[in-house]
Order: structure tokens, then sequence, then C-alpha cells
């Protein structure tokens, strides 16, 4: 829905307020939990949304611009904590304009076994890669946990955080949330499948031909 105000970002603030609500119905987060942003290369500005602010309550203007070095240049509210780890990855990637933290259960269980999401099912491709990393654990919010995250991304728009959650990455906030999706189910049958046995994993050969099919997968931005 359209604010009557002009803000400066409005369209990726909206963009913000409508994926946080997704968070919460598609059960990808609970509560506050977790953070979203996007990136415009043209103004090396970064929509970014509140610290501690309910999804269900947050509006357009709650949503905080800042530059890549953390300063505010629109917003009355703090930006998330986890800022730097939005930043340091658009500042190292030229190829994600969008990024969902988010403490989804499946995910974040994986991550408090410290272990790499591997290839049981071919969607885990949509990570970019044969599996998806977990990076080392640091405390949340630190400049640390912003390096551990983007080393693990490397090579993929994904990676795990230990006993913490999973960052996503793509060209637009509408990928980054439908790849945490894919990836949440994929961490459930993961969870699941070790529960009953051991499951079989995806050749690294296949998982290759996967992520090249990806690459062309769905519509066309236009």
């Amino acid at each position: 829905m359209t604010t009557s105000v002009n803000l400066l970002m409005q369209q990726e603030r909206e963009a913000i307020v409508e994926y946080g609500k997704r968070l919460i119905t598609s059960n990808l987060t609970t509560g506050t939990g977790g953070n979203l942003s996007i990136f415009k290369k043209e103004s090396g500005y970064m929509a970014i949304s509140p610290s501690g602010i309910e999804y269900f309550k947050m509006k357009p203007a709650d949503v905080v611009i800042t530059d890549l070095q953390g300063n505010i240049i629109d917003g009355i509210l703090k930006p998330s904590s986890e800022l730097e780890m939005h930043a340091t990855v658009y500042r190292n990637r030229d190829d994600v304009s969008a990024m969902i933290h988010t403490h989804a259960l499946y995910a974040t269980t994986i991550s408090c076994m410290r272990w790499d999401l591997p290839a049981v099912d071919y969607l885990v491709a949509h990570a970019g890669g044969k599996d998806v990393k977990c990076a080392t654990y640091a405390t949340y919010g630190t400049k640390e946990l912003a390096e551990n995250a983007l080393k693990g991304m490397e090579g993929r728009k994904a990676v795990l955080l230990a006993n913490h959650g999973i960052n996503v990455a793509g060209k637009t906030l509408q990928e980054a949330f439908a790849i945490t999706e894919q990836l949440e189910f994929c961490a459930r049958l993961y969870w699941q499948a070790k529960a009953i046995g051991e499951p079989v994993i995806l050749p690294d050969a296949e998982m290759e031909i996967m992520v090249e099919r990806f690459k062309g997968y769905g519509q066309l931005e236009k």
C-alpha cells in the first residue's frame, strides 16, 4: 500500500514492510527476530528494517536509510543491530542488492549443530552451490560476525550462522525471500531424514547441473 508521504527509497521501504510480514506468516521467524535490507547501487544507500519493531506494526517511515558506513541518511528509529552484516555484503558483493537474515526454525536447528546444509535435495542449489556453509560463531551485531558470514557466503547466496540463523541474499528482496523459503524446506528435510537414518546426499556433479539450471529459473525480470 502506497503511503501519502513521498519517502526517500519509498518503494524499497514498502517492500521491506511487506516481506517482514511474510517472514511471520510463512513461519520463517518469530517476534521481532531477523532483519531485511535493500541496497541501491546508484545512490549508495541501504534501506534496512529498524531494531525491535514488530513486523505487523512496522510502517514504511519506520524503515531506516543509511549509507554503507552506517550513517543514518533518513529515519528517526534505530536501524537493525545487524546493519554491519548487511553492509559488509553490499560492500563486497556486486551480484546482490537485497538480503534477509532470519531465525527460521529448521535452518537455525542445523546451525546449532554447526553443520553445513548438504544437498539433501536439489533445491539446495537455489543458494548457488552444492551446499550451504555454516559460518564460524560470533556475537550478534559484531563486525566479526559480519566478516564470518561474508566468508561463509563466498560463491553462494546463503550462509548459516552458527547458533543463530540464516542469511540469504539476492538481486531482489523477492528472490532472497524465495530462496529463504526453499532452504528452510531443505533444512527441515535434512532434520527429518537425520531423525530416522542417514540421508543420501546428491553428488557434486548433479548439484553443479542444478546450479546452472537455476540460473535461468523462473521469469526474467523486466
